[in-house]
């Protein structure tokens, strides 16, 4: 997630860091805290970049470049 988040052009002048979270060995998942550092928020930006879908969107287009 670290190298995902880092090299991303929209994200990776604000992400620090990623660590799991929780792991949850039943089912196989693992939570994941990131942390971003960010200008002092505007509104809009907070609501478009920092916006959770667009930060899972970018580690899906990172996994779909893989394939």
């Amino acid at each position: 997630l670290t190298d995902v988040y880092r090299s991303s052009p929209a994200l990776g002048r604000y992400f620090r860091s990623a660590q799991a979270a929780y792991f949850r060995n039943e089912s196989s998942t693992v939570f994941y805290q990131l942390e971003f550092s960010v200008p002092p928020s505007t509104e809009e930006f907070m609501k478009n970049t920092m916006n959770p879908d667009f930060i899972r969107n970018v580690l899906r287009q990172s996994i779909y470049d893989e394939n």
